[in-house]
């Protein structure tokens, strides 16, 4: 099996199915963001904490397999959109880490208009980082 079998049969479907959770999961992470600053009711800003905890799981481990698929890309010399795809996601689980920083503060501070701002640029990178990932269809024989 070469590496273009690996990339195209093993790695890239698992990356596509792991990337769902951070799309997801930021994306939760903003209404539930917009739902605190509406309600002030704590609950929902702990719903936010631990939604951006598990998409930088799940994030880390999808740029792990991004990363992979771009270094075999390169290889073939066909890395056209794989390059901002791994540049939105690592850009992303940064600014998702400090927004999980943000999230750990004590209350109405926790999320304010910069925990607002985080959310919203992480749920954009992530979707770029998705629609580069599930736009770039390729046919594996």
């Amino acid at each position: 099996m070469n590496t273009h079998e690996i990339s195209g049969a093993v790695i890239r479907p698992l990356h596509r199915l792991l990337l769902a959770f951070p799309i997801a999961l930021f994306t939760f992470a903003l209404f539930t963001d917009i739902a605190y600053l509406r309600s002030a009711e704590m609950q929902w800003s702990n719903f936010s904490a631990w939604s951006i905890a598990l998409a930088l799981v799940f994030g880390g481990v999808a740029g792990v397999f991004s990363i992979v698929d771009l270094v075999l890309s390169l290889r073939r010399g066909r890395s056209n959109w794989r390059i901002v795809h791994v540049a939105s996601l690592t850009l992303a689980w940064i600014l998702g880490l400090v927004n999980a920083f943000k999230h750990s503060q004590d209350a109405w501070s926790s999320v304010g208009a910069f925990g607002l701002i985080l959310s919203l640029l992480c749920t954009l990178l992530v979707l770029v980082a998705g629609w580069t990932a599930y736009a770039d269809r390729e046919i594996v024989r």
